[in-house]
């Protein structure tokens, strides 16, 4: 069972599963609680076949940084490296 981190952290197993794959506590604390919130897609979905809108969404979800210049291709690929 995954340790308690607070409040702030909405789902500690995917917060210290992302820690364990070397993700900063930040981006995280960012993505277990995205995900918590139901508000990232499936990562098993091809992201190519998504709308680049739809890209650029879960980008600022995750907080990747200049997205807004990003083609869709380059969207997938930072999305993938999340």
């Amino acid at each position: 069972m995954a340790k308690d981190h607070g409040p702030s952290i909405k789902n500690d197993a995917v917060y210290e599963a992302l820690l364990k794959d070397g993700a900063s506590e930040e981006k995280a604390a960012r993505i277990a609680n995205a995900k918590a919130a139901g508000s990232l897609k499936q990562r098993g979905a091809k992201l190519e076949d998504r709308t680049k809108a739809d890209l650029l969404q879960e980008a600022r979800t995750i907080g990747i940084a200049g997205r807004s210049k990003m083609s869709k291709a380059e969207l997938a690929q930072a999305i993938r490296a999340g």
